[in-house]
Formats: C-alpha cells, structure tokens, sequence
C-alpha cells in the first residue's frame, strides 16, 4: 500500500518536501487544447517513491497536462503530518504560483496516496479544484493491516501511518471531509498475495478489497482485472485514469 521547482529541478534529498514539476516542455509535446495549463498532482502509495507513478505521469504529459509527482516519507509520519508534508510540496513558491494560474488541478492517488489526498482536499482544497482518481485506495481500512498491525515486524516497516489502514477508522475519520467533488474510483480484483487471499473479503487485489474502495458521494466506480501492487502502472488503469480526468467517468464496463 519527488519533484521540486521548474522542470527539470532535481528532486530534493529523500525525506523532503519535494514536487517536481514536469509539463509538455519537458517532453517536447504540444498540450491538448482540452487540458491546456491543467495540472495534475500524483501521490504514490506506501513504502514506494514517485518512481511508482512515472509511467502515468508520462502519459499525462504526453496528453498537455503539467505534473506534480510528490514524494513523501510513507513510513515515517501519520497521515495527518503527511498531509502536511504534501503541502509544504506544493507551497514551493515556483510550485504555488504555477498552480495559482493554472485553470484547474486535479488529483491521483494511489492507495495510501488516496487516503492522503482526500485528507489534503479536506484540510487545503484549491479553488479551482478540478478531478480526483483514487486508485485501489482503502477508503474503508484493509483487513491485511487489522491481522498485521500489532506485529512488530508490521509495526516497524510500516511505521505510524500503518495503524491508520485499520478497518476500525474512528481515529483517522475527522481528516476525511465529504466526496463534494468530483471523484473516480479504481478498484482491483487480481490477487497472488497468500495471505491477502485468507484474510481479505472477496473480491480484492491483495491488499485491499474492492468493497473497501467504494465511497459516498463518488462520480464514478470501476473495477479493473489488475492486483494491488502494479496497479498504477497497468495499463487499463492509466486509460480510465485519464478518461475520468478528461471526462469525468470512465468508459464502459
């Protein structure tokens, strides 16, 4: 379950509030007159850096869109402070002002990106806030980490932000705000995780089951025939991502 600056900024060190600002002059692409001066912020999920979401922000560059891929210290902080590592990502004040300008900016965010995201959207919604993807995101906790989560081992790589993937979600649930925007949601039903198998309700992706995916007020829900763990980069997964983000649904089931 990196960025920094103007295009072609090295990310800062590990650790850092970091977003990297990549757009369709980075690649040499024209934008799309749809998504001209969009912008598009990408939350990897735990234990895994932006390079998890480098294959959808490629495509989403290639489409006009200009990225944010953020990385953040997954294991190291609650999702309260991560939030506030997100912002402080996007208080660059390159970042800020591109953002400040642009005509909307829209979210992805993949499993414990998404519960992240809708903290950020809760505390820090942009004005011209436009769509939200979550992608195989716990919206409702996972069983995998309710077994785990008073093993040491569990306890030790997962760090704070592993007791907060509970199903029992009464100590996180004040960071979560009302899905009053417009919201997709991508749910997986592949799994070869053993354990997930035995712990998980079905259907599911390994770690999180499709009915956890699921939220009130969301646009849009789709399952994908894809597990948990290479689900950002999977490629029916990145077509209804920016389907949704242009569209505002995805295609037909």
């Amino acid at each position: 379950m990196a960025g920094g600056g103007a295009a072609g900024t090295a990310p800062a060190a590990a650790g850092a509030p970091s977003a990297v600002l990549r757009g369709p002059g980075a690649t040499g692409v024209t934008p799309a007159a749809a998504v001209a001066g969009e912008h598009v912020v990408l939350l990897h999920g735990i234990l895994r850096s932006p390079r998890q979401m480098r294959r959808l922000e490629r495509r989403l560059q290639a489409d006009g869109y200009i990225v944010h891929n953020i990385g953040y210290p997954s294991t190291k902080l609650g999702l309260s402070a991560l939030v506030e590592h997100v912002r402080a990502a996007l208080s660059q004040p390159a970042v800020e002002e591109a953002i400040a300008a642009a005509p909307a900016i829209h979210f992805i965010g993949y499993s414990l990106g998404g519960l992240i995201t809708r903290a950020y959207l809760t505390r820090h919604r942009p004005p011209r806030l436009g769509r939200v993807v979550l992608l195989a995101t716990p919206n409702h906790g996972s069983e995998v980490a309710d077994a785990l989560r008073r093993l040491a081992p569990y306890r030790w790589i997962a760090g704070p932000v592993g007791q907060e993937l509970c199903t029992d979600q009464a100590a996180v649930a004040e960071l979560f705000g009302p899905v009053d925007y417009p919201c997709g949601v991508l749910a997986g039903d592949v799994s070869l995780d053993p354990f997930g198998n035995l712990v998980l309700p079905r259907p599911h992706d390994g770690k999180v089951s499709v009915e956890s995916t699921r939220l009130a007020g969301m646009a849009d829900h789709r399952v994908v025939h894809a597990g948990h763990t290479f689900f950002p980069v999977d490629d029916r997964v990145i077509e209804e991502t920016v389907r949704f983000l242009r569209e505002g649904r995805f295609g037909p089931a």
